[in-house]
């Protein structure tokens, strides 16, 4: 019997190949899951102000942590506010040597109470550098009571102008004996290649990161908001932030400067 070779021919193509077949009932079912083709699902990015504050706590529990030269316990128990402004050379968020981003942390109950949601702020501007010799700096200001940041809650508050500012005293038993120090709203502390020391400051502008609150937060939120009510819950990645201030000054004691 002879077989038709047309119809030989064309029964390959009559019906699609088991590998296609699985293919196609596969592939609904990675993009569902969101798993790429050939490798695992990505890990979740950090946002960068998840890191600026992950940073921002290494920076404050390494100065705390240091046998000798640290801030006063004494000072930081009688602080209202503390602004951190770590240096990330790798985060991009130090740019030739006259700006920074951080984050402010201020105690509930008007600066009396525990330490409530940080908000975002950047520093710069004036005639001071976040860069000596070449390395980044952190920088650490203890704001002494609620008036030094009214400017902030605002906008913008000009250290030296907006709010008296001086270098901060070094050492676990050392006070703010000057005058300087006595009167002054903010007290500013910075830290390079290990040396920590007092910093002088005037000048620079500390202003809201209404952007960064906006990522953190997921929403507009102001900074008034967050340092003086404290209505918004602490995102997760304030936590280590906030649980180093709280284990170092659970509270405020003693009067303010």
């Amino acid at each position: 019997m002879t077989r038709n070779p047309e119809r030989l021919h064309s029964r390959p193509d009559s019906r699609p190949p088991r590998r296609k077949a699985w293919l196609a009932l596969l592939l609904p079912a990675l993009m569902a899951c969101g798993a790429p083709l050939g490798r695992g699902a990505a890990p979740e990015e950090k946002s960068k102000e998840a890191e600026r504050l992950e940073q921002a706590a290494e920076v404050f529990d390494e100065i705390m942590n240091a046998p000798d030269q640290t801030i006063p316990r004494d000072l930081l128990d009688r602080s209202s506010c503390i602004v951190v402004i770590p240096s990330m050379l790798k985060g991009g968020f130090v740019f030739g040597g006259r700006y920074g981003r951080g984050t402010i942390a201020c105690r509930k109950a008007n600066g009396t109470g525990p330490w409530g949601p940080p908000a975002m702020v950047t520093l710069g501007g004036g005639s001071f550098g976040l860069q000596i010799g070449g390395a980044a700096v952190d920088v650490v200001m203890l704001v002494m009571n609620i008036s030094g940041i009214e400017k902030l809650l605002q906008d913008k508050v000009t250290l030296g102008g907006d709010a008296s500012v001086a270098a901060g005293p070094v050492g676990r038993a050392a006070t703010a004996e000057t005058d300087a120090q006595m009167h002054a709203k903010i007290l500013t502390y910075s830290r390079s290649r290990g040396l920590f020391a007092g910093l002088e400051l005037k000048g620079a502008v500390l202003m809201q990161d209404r952007d960064g609150n906006r990522s953190l937060y997921g929403r507009e939120v102001e900074a008034h908001a967050l340092l003086l009510r404290g209505d918004a819950a602490p995102p997760a990645a304030a936590r280590p932030l906030l649980d180093a201030l709280s284990k170092a000054s659970p509270r405020r004691s003693g009067k303010p400067l």
